[in-house]
This record gives C-alpha cells, structure tokens and sequence, in this order.
C-alpha cells in the first residue's frame, strides 16, 4: 500500500478521546472538523506550573535525494514509546504549501508511522500559515499607507527593509517594485516576497510563550529606517494590536493524532535553512507539561535545524534536551560516499563508508552540546546485512550505537528497539546540555564559532559593509542575540553539491538581517533564497482529484 492508501485505511478516533490521553479536557478543546482541534490558549497557560518531562529530540544526516525520514522516524519512535507504556506526545512542524507543490511534497511521515489526517495536514490545516501570512503582509500595507499619508515617521523609503510574503514557491516575486500608476497608488518602491515560513511573524509565533509576548514581540520588529538611520518599528506604526488579533487562533496549538491514535501537536513551521527550523515553544511547552516523554524534531540535517534548535529556541525558551536522535539512511550515506542516486540498490560497503564521515561528523557535533545520542538507521527493503553491520561497527568506535528500525513498514512494531534504548539514555544522567556560545561574545564571534566548530570551515569572511552594520547592532543594544546561519542543508559547506563531510572551506557572509522581534540575528551565506523557486517539473503537476473527488500525488 501507499502512503496514502496507509493513512485513508486508518480508523481515527475522536479528538476528545486523544485529548484524554494528555488528560485535556474536551473543554479546553476549539474543533476543526473532526478529526483537528486546537487547545484553547486559557488552558495552556493554565498548565504553567505543571513540571516537564523528558524532551527528545529527533535530527539527522545531511539530506540526500535519496532520503533519510526524520519525520517517519519521529512519529515511529514516538508510537513505539507509547506501546512500550511511556506517555509520549510528537511535536511537529507544520508543512509549507511551497515545498508541497515544489519538489518535496507531503512532510506528515510515511508508511505505517504518519500523522493524520495527512491531507489536511500538508494542505490548509488549521490556517496558521495563512494567519502569518495575513498579519506580515497587514504591517506592509500599513507601511505603504503611512508614507502615502504624509510618512509623520519620516520613514527613507530607500531603507524599508520589510517585505511581503506568500506560502508559494514563486522566482518571479523575489524583486518587485510596488507602487506603480500615478498618485493615487502610492510613491514607487523597490520590494520583494519572502515565503511565509521564512517570515519574522512565524519565528515570533513559534518562540513567543503568551499573547502577551507575541504582541511584544510583533511591536519590536524593525520595519525600516529614517534618514538618520534611526530604526522604525512596528509598534512605531501602531500595527502591533492588529497583527496580535489576526495572530490569536494561529497561536494555539493544533492537535491531530498519528496511525496508532497517539497525540501529536503539529505548531509552527518555520524553514530550518533561512530560519530557526523548529516547531512552536508553546506546543513542545504544552507537550512536556501534559506527557512523561515528548519527541520532536528539527529541520534539515543536524548543523542546520538540531544547532539552532539548541542555540535559538531551547536558549529562548529554558529547555533542556535529554536525549538525540539522529537518523540516516544507508541510501543517504552511499551517496555522501559518491554514489549516484541509480546506483544505490548495489551493496558498496566502500562507498558506505567513506560517506559516514557525514553521519560521524553530526554525532561529534551533537555530543558539543552535552548530550547523549543514538542512531536511528531507517531501513530500506534494499539494505545488506553487510552494510548494516559495517555501519554499526562505524558508529559504535565513536561510542553511540546505531538501532536498525523498520517504522515505515511495521509502525511502532518496527521501532521497538529504538524506543528502549532511547528510554535507556533517558533515565541515565548523561544530558549535560548547554549551547555552543555565550550570550556575551560578539556577533561575528558567534558565527565564527558555529562555522569552525559545526560546520568546520577554516574561516568566515564578510564585507566591511556587513561588519559595520553588526558593530551598529551591537551599540543599539542586539548584541547578545544568538544567530540564526542560512546556508545550503546539503553540505557542511556552501556549496550544496560537497558532500560527506568537507573540511578548508570558508563561510562567506552575503548579507545580515535584524529579527529583533523574534530575537535572533539572520547570516545569509552563498546563494540561499529566502524565497524559493519550482523546479523544472513541481510536484503540482501531478496532483489533483480522482474521480471520487480524492486527492491524488501528494505524498
């Protein structure tokens, strides 16, 4: 069966029912439909003196076109600590409709382990992403409407530096200029769209704690700047209210259930590339203080989405991780080794491990951090025994083990052996979790730390410019803020097409970008876009309905 096939053959119970097994109430419970439903904002914030869980966290190699299952192995070993009698919630980010119809399609897992109902899932869901979208592009509006109202602000229209934004996959939008036709449409400006996950309002969602917060958080967005290059915020615009009551249903957590009808919160879904890749603070907040054990992820490979996961969100939020998984795929790892994606059916221990060097350079970045980790090596029906072994021997010279698991086809069945050793690393004492870098250090320190230590670039380079513009954050008061690196997922390098684990590289920095709201400063290195464009065939040229009205080629 497909994945798909999978999930329409699941019998989904009702939402009160998955709700009671976090013991929340049907009443603090907002339906959408019957099979979605968000926990009402008072009773989340009623649970802010319950003690936390254990937290884990789910990261993995760098990615491959042929695929590792971060998501699959999340829900997998989420099912799989349930069976074992463990009171575990998923948390997950929720999908961008640009990558749904660009070229990665659904992201709700796969197999026997899925969240559900995936259509929904990967489509509109809940319309959080449509919310972002609706008050980022409010506080544009309102841009444009002050300057044509006089600009009291006296707002330089060559220093805007808000853009709008569009859940979509759409090169043409990258660079426009608004304000075309005569008077009565405004005074021409150069702009652009962003895609909506790469947003300042999604990252202030997923790290604000209260409505309180999130609105504090919107009014201290930097819009632009005046002639004398004093910044202009968003509460400067009085927008701030506005955007907060656009914001206020978005904001609370949306629970759905996975195949074997185990809770998951799915909040938030910022990009792990040209954001901070995790899923919302007060959804993994509610997870923790409602369950014994709350597994989550990351996005993209472990020096993208598992970094900022502990350097920006668990610094925000006062979390602390006791555990990481990492996954890889002998698929995955052949091709860091060198072999071409037609090719990976054919047993290569060679190739299999030269391309480990990948997976060993994640593991000894994870253990920086100060904290255990296990891998999860998600099998394919083509893996030899020989290359499991070899892998396995691999892994364990560098003293973590790796666990064979078969989720996607046997579901929580499949990731038994995984969820006990998780369990194990759990109940020990080995998580001595801290960042990678102090509050205090420079911000071009913090990124010099980050490229030498995880990605192992030899040095970092910036132009006057953009050291400048750093030195002037830094007197403005930003310079303890962590940074958030926008580079390529495919490699530890820039260039996406380096493989395995490269060393002597250098991290150029292209531009920065002040999130002041969501507290965090953006480095865009070599050609990341934060609005991507469709591949030559997107996935939207396969999807469509069948003739019961079904959906079809979206996962």
């Amino acid at each position: 069966m497909s994945d798909i096939e999978i999930a329409r053959a699941a019998t989904l119970r009702p939402m009160e029912e998955i709700a009671a097994k976090l013991d929340i109430p049907a009443s603090a419970l907002e339906p959408y439909g019957r099979s979605k439903a968000k926990i009402a904002n008072d009773y989340v914030a009623s649970l802010s003196d319950k003690p936390f869980g254990k937290l884990v966290l789910v990261t993995a190699i760098s990615p491959t076109a042929a695929g590792e299952g971060k998501t699959t192995t999340t829900v997998g070993l989420g099912d799989a600590m349930n069976k074992l009698g463990k009171k575990t919630t998923i948390c997950l980010r929720e999908p961008s409709l640009g990558p749904c119809f660009g070229m990665k399609g659904g992201a709700a897992g796969g197999g026997h382990a899925q969240v559900v109902p995936m259509e929904d899932i990967n489509l509109h869901f809940t319309g959080d992403l449509h919310a972002i979208t609706a008050a980022h592009n409010l506080l544009s509006a309102m841009i444009d409407n002050h300057i044509y109202w006089g600009n009291e602000l006296g707002i330089d229209q060559r220093r805007i530096v808000w853009r709008r934004v569009v859940d979509m996959n759409d090169r043409a939008l990258r660079s426009i200029t608004t304000g075309l036709g005569g008077v009565t449409n405004g005074y021409p400006t150069e702009s652009g769209f962003d895609i909506t996950v790469a947003s300042e309002v999604m990252a202030i969602l997923c790290l604000a704690e209260s409505l309180e917060d999130l609105q504090e958080r919107l009014g201290k967005i930097v819009i632009a700047y005046k002639h004398d290059k004093t910044a202009v915020t968003c509460k400067d615009l009085k927008a701030d209210g506005a955007m907060a009551v656009l914001l206020k249903e978005a904001f609370q957590p949306n629970l759905v259930q996975t195949l074997e009808n185990n809770p998951a919160l799915i909040h938030g879904g910022p990009f792990a590339n040209i954001a901070h890749g995790c899923n919302s603070v007060i959804a993994t907040k509610t997870a923790l203080r409602t369950s014994d054990f709350t597994v989550t992820e990351a996005g993209f490979g472990a020096d993208l989405g598992a970094e900022k996961f502990f350097d920006i969100k668990c610094r925000q939020a006062g979390l602390t991780p006791d555990a990481v998984v990492l996954v890889a795929t002998i698929r995955a790892l052949k091709m860091h080794g060198g072999v071409a994606k037609a090719d990976l059916g054919n047993t290569d221990v060679e190739a299999l491990k030269k391309g480990s060097a990948n997976l060993a350079r994640h593991i000894l970045n994870v253990k920086q951090f100060g904290l255990p980790v296990v891998v999860a090596l998600n099998r394919f029906s083509g893996d030899s025994a020989e290359e499991m072994q070899a892998l396995q021997e691999i892994t364990r010279e560098l003293g973590v083990e790796t666990i064979i698991c078969e989720h996607w086809a046997k579901g929580s069945e499949g990731a038994l052996d995984l969820a006990r050793h998780v369990t194990t690393l759990l109940e020990s004492t080995q998580a001595q979790f801290a960042p990678l870098y102090r509050d205090d250090l420079p911000i071009l320190e913090k990124v010099k730390t980050i490229a030498t230590r995880i990605y192992r670039a030899d040095e970092i380079t910036a132009a006057p410019s953009v050291k400048s513009q750093l030195k002037k954050w830094e007197a403005e008061g930003y310079g303890h803020l962590p940074v958030c690196i926008a580079k390529t997922p495919y490699s530890f390098s820039t260039d996406q097409k380096a493989y395995g684990a490269p060393t002597g590289h250098t991290l150029d920095i292209r531009s920065v970008r002040l999130c002041a709201g969501a507290g965090f400063i953006v480095v865009l290195t070599g050609e990341v876009l934060t609005m991507p464009g469709l591949p030559r065939h997107p996935a939207a040229e396969t999807i469509g309905l069948d003739a019961n009205g079904n959906i079809e080629g979206l996962f």
